[in-house]
C-alpha cells in the first residue's frame, strides 16, 4: 500500500524540508552537548549530578516519547515539528541563563527537561515523516536524513569548539543557536504535506485508536527492533554525554582537545550514515547491522583500554562509524507498515531514549568509582545485545506488513 501527499507537495521539497529538520535537531543537541564541561565548570558539579543534570533531558524525553503518537495524531506531523522546535528553542535560552545569569542548578535541568520533550515528539514526527517519504521515493534514505542530524551535529559541535576556546559565555551560544531553531520552525515545515494518506482508500495513514497505539507494545518484532535501537542509542548517547568529559577527567586533555574529538566522533557518524543507504540496499539491514555493531564494539574497546590518544582516535572513528546506522535502521523497521507508522516509531524511540534515562545516572554513578571510560563497559555489553537483535529488522515479507518499498532485498533474503 503506497502513501501519497493529501495536497500537491513536491517529494523533493518534501525531501529537503525532512533533512533541514533533522539538521537542526542535531544542532540543537550539540549546543548542550559541547557545553557540558562548561555547566559543570560554572555550576561546580560532581560526575554523578553531570548524570543527574543529563537525567533532565532524559526524562523529558520519555514523558515526550510516551506522548509523541498521540500529540501528532492529535497536530499533525507538520505543526507537530513547528511547535517542537519552537520548545528546544526556548528551553535552550533556559539553559544558558541558568548556568551562567542564574547559576541554579534546578533551573538548568528544568531547561533541560524542557528541551529532552520537544527534541522527542520532533524526533519522532520527523522520522515518521522520513519514512514516508523514503516509501514514497522507494530506495533507502533514513540513514542519510540521520546524516543530515550528525550533520547538525558537526556544525554544532565545530562552532561549540570554536567559542569553548574563545571563551564565549554559554548564555550568548545557546541564544543564537535558539534564533537558528526559531527560524527553522518558521521555514523547514512549510513544505511538509499537512497529512499522508492511502492511495487505494483515502484512509490518513495514522489514524489509528488510542487502543491500537498502545497495543503496538505487545508486539515481539517491535520490541525486538527498540533493544537494537536502545542499545545503539546507548552507544550513540554515551558519547554525547560522556566523551568529551571522560577524555579531560580521565586522559588529561583540555575541555578545547576534548571537544575536538567529540567533534570527531560527529563527524565520524555522519560518514558512516552517508554511506549507509546503499550499503543497506545492496547488503541488507542485518548484514550491515552485524558489520557496524562489531565495529562499535571494536572501536569503543580500545577508547576504553588504550590510554594512548593516537590509538584513542581510532577507536573514536570506529565507535561513530559504528553507531551510525543502528537507530535509523531501526525507525526505518518501526515504520515498514505506514498505517501505523507513528505508534511503532513512538514505541521504538521510547525504548531506544530509555538508554538517555538509564545510561546518564548509570554511566555517572558508576564512573564517580572506576572512571568515566571504564564505566564505559555498559554501553560495550548493550552493543553485543543490539548487534544480537539484528535479525529483527529484516524487513517483512507479508504484503499486509509492509508495502512493496519495503521488500527485502536479495542479500536481505539471504541474510
Amino acid at each position: 500500500m503506497t502513501t501519497t501527499p493529501a495536497r500537491p507537495a513536491h517529494a523533493t521539497a518534501w525531501r529537503n524540508a525532512v533533512f533541514a529538520v533533522f539538521a537542526l535537531n542535531g544542532l540543537g543537541a550539540a549546543t548542550w552537548a559541547i557545553r557540558i564541561p562548561a555547566i559543570r565548570d560554572h555550576l561546580e558539579l560532581s560526575t554523578s549530578f553531570v548524570g543527574y543534570l543529563i537525567l533532565g533531558v532524559s526524562a523529558g524525553s520519555i514523558i515526550g516519547l510516551l506522548l509523541a503518537s498521540h500529540v501528532i495524531q492529535w497536530l499533525g506531523g507538520r505543526r507537530s515539528i513547528a511547535i517542537m522546535l519552537t520548545v528546544c528553542a526556548v528551553a535552550l535560552v533556559g539553559i544558558g541563563l541558568g548556568t551562567t545569569v542564574a547559576g541554579s542548578f534546578a533551573v538548568v535541568v528544568a531547561a533541560m527537561a524542557v528541551y529532552g520533550f520537544g527534541s522527542a515528539i520532533c524526533d519522532v514526527a520527523m522520522n515518521v515523516e522520513g519514512a514516508a517519504v523514503e516509501k514514497a521515493i522507494g530506495k533507502t534514505i533514513m540513514p542519510l536524513f540521520h546524516a543530515s542530524w550528525s550533520a547538525g551535529m558537526v556544525i554544532g559541535t565545530s562552532i561549540g569548539t570554536a567559542l569553548v576556546f574563545a571563551h564565549v559565555d554559554v548564555a550568548v551560544h545557546t541564544a543564537v543557536i535558539a534564533g537558528l531553531l526559531l527560524l527553522g520552525a518558521i521555514l523547514a515545515p512549510r513544505a511538509i504535506p499537512r497529512v499522508a494518506t492511502h492511495a487505494e482508500t483515502g484512509k490518513a495513514v495514522d489514524h489509528v485508536s488510542f487502543r491500537d497505539r498502545m497495543g503496538i507494545w505487545l508486539e515481539p518484532r517491535t520490541l525486538a527492533i527498540g533493544l537494537i535501537a536502545l542499545g545503539m542509542a546507548f552507544t550513540e548517547g554515551s558519547a554525547n554525554d560522556w566523551l568529551a568529559l571522560g577524555m579531560v577527567d580521565d586522559r588529561g586533555l583540555e575541555n578545547g582537545q576534548a571537544a575536538a574529538l567529540f567533534t570527531l566522533f560527529t563527524a565520524s557518524m555522519m560518514v558512516g550514515r552517508i554511506a549507509g543507504g546503499p550499503l543497506i540496499d545492496r547488503f541488507g539491514r542485518v548484514r550491515v547491522l552485524w558489520i557496524t555493531g562489531a565495529a562499535a564494539a571494536v572501536g569503543l574497546a580500545l577508547v576504553i583500554f588504550v590510554p594512548v590518544i593516537p590509538i584513542a582516535v581510532v577507536g573514536i572513528v570506529l565507535w561513530g562509524i559504528g553507531a551510525s546506522l543502528g537507530f535509523p535502521v531501526a525507525m526505518s523497521a518501526a515504520a515498514d507498515d505506514p498505517a501505523r507508522a507513528a505508534a511503532r516509531v513512538s514505541a521504538v524511540a521510547t525504548l531506544g531514549y530509555c538508554a538517555f534515562l538509564v545510561g546518564p545516572p548509570l554511566i555517572g554513578v558508576v564512573g564517580e568509582h572506576v572512571g568515566i571510560l571504564n564505566a564505559l563497559l555498559i554501553v560495550f555489553v548493550l552493543i553485543v545485545l543490539a548487534t544480537l537483535a539484528a535479525p529483527a529488522a529484516r524487513p517483512p515479507r507479508s504484503p499486509r506488513e509492509g508495502d512493496a518499498a519495503s521488500a527485502p532485498s536479495a542479500s536481505e533474503s539471504m541474510s
